[in-house]
């Protein structure tokens, strides 16, 4: 559950509660039910005869936001500027959403917390970082080390990353390996940044972990086109840095 307001330009799903000749009125499910107006202007293109042509009540609808004013409680919203596309989109972002929100409660359950003390704890941060709780889940099933790796603490990690992995099935793969590069050469650092610069691509990222340790983290599809883009970064590097001089190793992260 999302806390405040939704931003203007935000696309939002909802349940429509009552529809009048001038409107309706929808119950926005991602905030806490909160109350928004669709004025019969922006609930199709073209002259409207019979409102209940197009919106009725119980029905799931993907608005925008239109307007925000938290201190009168007012949020307009508009049907007919959100595109089937979005709306498709949109109406998956929020299946995904209410599967991780099962999942929280399991994590939860497993802390021995109730759901809102683990939301205070921990939960409503990572919706901040993220975007959603079902992003974080993701990430988490993909690298064991994923919120670890972008600042997260605490002993609820351990749980989430379980719960993550248990229910979760991953769209790619991550691996990574270490690069420990050294070399004598006054102009060392550079020339460090120069190999690794050719090997860093849309599906290879490059870390530094700690003199003279780099990370090399690699996403795809599957692990076996993972395992050999990886192996072929780190063979690149290798070869790139001994001519340069330098001495390196490759160590596979398992």
């Amino acid at each position: 559950m999302k806390r405040g307001y939704p931003e203007v330009g935000e696309l939002v799903i909802g349940t429509v509660k009552t529809v009048k000749p001038y409107g309706a009125f929808v119950a926005l499910d991602e905030y806490g039910n909160k109350e928004g107006f669709i004025h019969i202007g922006e609930i199709a293109t073209g002259w409207i005869k019979y409102i209940r042509d197009y919106i009725r009540e119980g029905q799931k609808v993907v608005c925008k936001v239109l307007r925000v004013d938290p201190e009168r409680g007012h949020i307009d919203l508009s049907l007919k500027r959100v595109n089937e596309h979005q709306r498709r989109e949109k109406i998956q972002e929020w299946k995904n959403e209410k599967k991780a929100q099962k999942l929280f409660e399991i994590v939860a359950q497993r802390l021995g917390k109730s759901v809102e003390e683990c939301y205070e704890e921990f939960g409503y941060e990572i919706m901040e970082h993220y975007g959603t709780l079902f992003a974080a889940f993701e990430d988490a099933a993909i690298n064991e080390d994923a919120l670890k790796d972008e600042g997260f603490e605490g002993p609820w990690l351990k749980v989430f990353t379980q719960v993550a992995q248990e229910n979760i099935v991953p769209p790619y793969v991550k691996i990574s390996g270490y690069l420990e590069l050294t070399t004598s050469a006054p102009d060392g650092i550079e020339r460090i940044k120069k190999v690794l610069s050719k090997i860093e691509s849309e599906s290879v990222v490059v870390t530094y972990v700690g003199a003279p340790r780099y990370r090399i983290m690699v996403e795809a599809e599957d692990y076996k086109t993972a395992e050999e883009i990886l192996q072929n970064a780190a063979q690149i590097a290798l070869k790139e840095f001994e001519k340069m001089g330098g001495e390196g190793e490759f160590q596979r992260r398992l």
